[in-house]
């Protein structure tokens, strides 16, 4: 959790998180903080959400682009209090998206009485829509509040050279709004500690929450002290998952891994340890090189 925690919040790459994370006791590789972020960031939302704010009652759109080998339309809705209501990422910015943008972003809560927005032909179409009392606002500056909300996930994704992939392009930026509505207190989550360990301590509670829940489903005891592969396991990721994860060939190893059994591992150490003891002898199993026939006849081209 702390390898998520600090990859959403701070500019840093995967690369990074494989030589800071070992400072916490928990050895792991690049790619395994590359599959726990998606993985786990989507979670952590939905376990939260029933501590969120409402929003508030004026609204500012604004829909950005990035480009690092394609074009993505990033929408982002924000109120007068800083919250970031949604996101939305796509691959097109047409009336359509819009709509869809429009239409999730009002089941965070009631209807807006005010919506600035830029001059894009989509939005007075869509405000007419789905937000008739409204009143939209178009003006200069108007939208200057979600810009600057935006500068705070550019100088996130600066790090990491821009978004390549849809799906690392939703979760960085909805994982990121999540980070930030957390440390501005938009959730109501470790409001009566120092604002400097709101943070740690609300992702903490929601993982443990998450935790508890998965494992009142499945009938078994909570538990707060699982290694990560059996957290993973626990949060209800697929079996062949944490395999995948783990960097392990089968599910059976993994498994192993999670929870070994001490008398099959003493007794695999002591067949080794006698296997390796007895001497060997000449008259026994040698090896020999095997000619390559394919090897054998290039080489008696080469000769000719």
């Amino acid at each position: 959790m702390v390898a998520v925690r600090w990859y959403l919040r701070y500019g840093l790459s995967y690369r990074d998180m494989e030589e800071l994370v070992p400072e916490r006791g928990v050895v792991v590789d690049h790619v395994i903080v590359y599959r726990w972020v998606p993985r786990f960031t989507p979670l952590l939302i939905d376990a939260a959400r029933p501590c969120r704010h409402t929003p508030g009652d004026r609204w500012f759109v604004d829909r950005d682009v990035r480009q690092s080998g394609r074009t993505l339309g990033l929408y982002r809705a924000i109120d007068q209090f800083g919250q970031v209501i949604d996101i939305l990422v796509a691959e097109k910015r047409d009336l359509a998206v819009t709509r869809r943008f429009f239409t999730q972003t009002l089941e965070h809560g009631p209807c807006a009485a005010e919506v600035s927005t830029d001059r894009a032909p989509a939005y007075p179409r869509v405000r007419d829509e789905l937000l008739p009392p409204a009143c939209h606002v178009t003006e200069q500056y108007a939208t200057n509040a979600v810009e600057a909300d935006h500068d705070r996930l550019k100088s996130r994704l600066r790090p990491m050279r821009g978004l390549k992939r849809l799906r690392s392009a939703r979760v960085i930026s909805t994982g990121h709004a999540f980070i930030q509505n957390l440390r501005r207190g938009h959730y109501e989550l470790a409001l009566d500690l120092d604002p400097n360990h709101q943070l740690p301590a609300a992702l903490t509670e929601r993982s443990r929450h998450l935790n508890n829940t998965k494992a009142a489903v499945n009938g078994a005891h909570p538990s707060t002290n699982a290694t990560a592969a059996t957290w993973m396991a626990d949060a209800g990721v697929s079996g062949t998952r944490p395999a995948e994860d783990r960097g392990h060939g089968s599910l059976t190893t993994t498994q192993r891994y999670r929870h070994p059994d001490a008398t099959s591992i003493a007794v695999a150490g002591d067949s080794l340890t006698a296997f390796l003891s007895v001497r060997r002898s000449r008259d026994g199993p040698q090896l020999r090189a095997v000619p390559n026939p394919a090897r054998s006849a290039a080489n008696m081209k080469k000769t000719r």
